[in-house]
C-alpha cells in the first residue's frame, strides 16, 4: 500500500464511523462497504445508547454516511480528498 493523503481520508472515515457508532466499527466497515446503500439500516449504524435522531438529523447522518462510504473505498483513487470533505461539511451540502 502506498502511503499518501488518501490514507488520512480512510482514517477520517473510520473515525467518523466510531463517533456515530459509539465504539470502534470493526466488522461494521466490511458490512457498510459490501452492502448496497439502500439495504443499510441507519439504526444498525448508530450508537444504541442514544435516542433515534429526528428526521432532519437523520437526513444529515445519511449524507455523512454516504461520504464515509466514499472515504472507506478499497481503492484510494476513488476516495475524496480532505479538501473536498472539509468544503462539503463546512457548507452543509449533501454528498451524493
Amino acid at each position: 500500500m502506498k502511503v499518501n493523503e488518501k490514507c488520512d481520508v480512510y482514517s477520517f472515515g473510520v473515525l467518523t464511523m466510531e463517533i456515530i457508532k459509539g465504539k470502534h466499527p470493526g466488522d461494521l466497515i466490511a458490512y457498510l462497504m459490501s452492502s448496497k446503500p439502500e439495504n443499510i439500516e441507519l439504526k444498525d449504524l448508530l450508537d444504541q445508547r442514544l435516542l433515534y435522531p429526528s428526521q432532519e438529523i437523520e437526513r444529515s447522518l445519511k449524507s455523512v454516511l454516504k461520504l464515509v462510504r466514499a472515504c472507506l473505498h478499497v481503492d484510494p483513487q476513488f476516495r475524496p480528498t480532505m479538501l473536498f470533505i472539509t468544503r462539503l461539511l463546512s457548507t452543509g451540502a449533501s454528498y451524493e
